[in-house]
């Protein structure tokens, strides 16, 4: 038997890393094996991608190629073999980040990236994927106070207004997979807010 895939989605600043190690934490202590990973990133070839696509300059075509690259090395070296051993793995960000930021924020081509989907990961998709949404502002209030900004964060509210759009796209398509939570209160309230979708589903 498989194990379960779960991906964190939505603009930094909206706390899903945070919630990441909380869930992790929960089910390690109902004795599950959990792996937590993240995109791009995840392997040392998908980390190496991930500092390209964060720091350095490139047209919306070649961030898709490298992100989708990354992608395939994180599935066939990561995700992959954990499902395989029956663990969880919970990941920050996936294929609807992929949609969201070079779809929605870019304005790159959505049949084009879905191709890309199609060719890197065949009919692998989350079994959940956590949608944080937060106003754009808010979560840029948030970003300011914890670190640097990478080539990403630095875009204005436009774009991330636009990334939004592209997750609340994705969500329509996928009512039943991605899953919003409302990601604007305090850290308990949110973590409620997960407790609440992982008991709806028995998990």
């Amino acid at each position: 038997m498989g194990g379960r895939f779960i991906t964190f989605e939505g603009i930094d600043g909206a706390g899903k890393s945070t919630h990441i190690e909380a869930l992790a934490q929960h089910l390690r202590q109902r004795g599950e094996r959990v792996v937590c990973t993240r995109e791009p990133g995840g392997t040392p070839l998908a980390e190496r991608l991930r500092e390209l696509v964060l720091h350095a300059p490139m047209d919306p075509l070649t961030e898709a190629l490298l992100v989708f690259a990354a992608r395939r090395d994180h599935l066939q070296h990561q995700i992959e073999p954990a499902l395989a051993r029956g663990d969880t793995v919970l990941c920050d960000r996936f294929t609807d980040a992929t949609f969201a930021y070079q779809g929605g924020g870019r304005g790159f081509d959505l049949a084009v990236l879905a191709q890309l989907e199609r060719w890197v990961q065949g009919e692998r998709q989350p079994d959940l994927s956590l949608w944080f949404d937060i106003d754009p502002d808010i979560a840029a209030q948030r970003r300011a106070a914890a670190r640097p900004a990478d080539r990403f964060e630095q875009q204005d509210s436009a774009f991330f207004a636009r990334v939004r759009a592209g997750y609340a796209l994705r969500q329509q398509a996928a009512p039943r997979r991605v899953v919003r939570i409302d990601a604007s209160g305090e850290r308990d309230e949110v973590w409620r807010r997960i407790l609440d979708v992982m008991d709806a589903r028995a998990w």
